[in-house]
């Protein structure tokens, strides 16, 4: 089961998804809201946190998390406080009860990738391409558009039509037709 546990709206937040199974994980753990009285509702304990990147606003829990669970934090920049194993492009990592693959995607940051379960058809997008056709911002230190672009025709490589789930590291997922949404992001990223 995947389930966002952020709030909605008034704070300054990512999505955080509580992915239960196997190996039970948070992809990403957001800022600015208890989230671990709000993984406490759900789950006794977990066994990994993923980050889909290291902006603020996906990281800035993390500390309370990695206190109150002792859990192991792996990222793609090795170098961030809190990280202790980074992950490399193309790695399997388990999440729930499914493997799933690590895309190194800059372009709204040097450190983000995507997570992909070709079994289970799940993407974690983090910031790179959102609900609607939307794309994360390149203004921000580490973005720059024309990378952005590459990082989601390299998603669109990847990841498979018949994608069912895209979990975005704002707004809503997405369940109908998530690759159309990777299109749609595509095509307004180039304008």
């Amino acid at each position: 089961m995947i389930r966002n546990l952020a709030p909605g709206g008034g704070t300054f937040t990512s999505n955080v998804f509580l992915v239960e199974g196997e190996t039970t994980a948070l992809v990403d753990v957001g800022n600015d809201f208890d989230v671990v009285a709000a993984v406490h509702e759900h789950v006794d304990d977990l066994d990994l946190v993923v980050l889909t990147h290291t902006h603020p606003d996906h990281v800035g829990n993390l500390g309370a998390v990695r206190a109150a669970f002792e859990v192991p934090v792996v990222g793609y920049d090795a170098d961030f406080e809190g990280i202790d194993r980074s992950i490399d492009d193309g790695e399997t990592i388990a999440i729930g009860d499914h493997d799933h693959v690590a895309l190194h995607t800059p372009g709204h940051k040097d450190d983000h990738v995507c997570l992909y379960a070709v079994s289970a058809g799940v993407l974690f997008a983090g910031d790179l391409v959102f609900a609607n056709g939307s794309f994360g911002r390149t203004d921000l230190e580490e973005g720059d558009r024309s990378t952005l672009i590459e990082s989601i025709d390299r998603v669109l490589s990847v990841v498979e039509e018949g994608v069912t789930e895209m979990h975005t590291g704002h707004g809503p997922s997405v369940t109908d037709d998530p690759y159309g949404d990777i299109e749609l992001a595509r095509q307004a990223a180039t304008f």
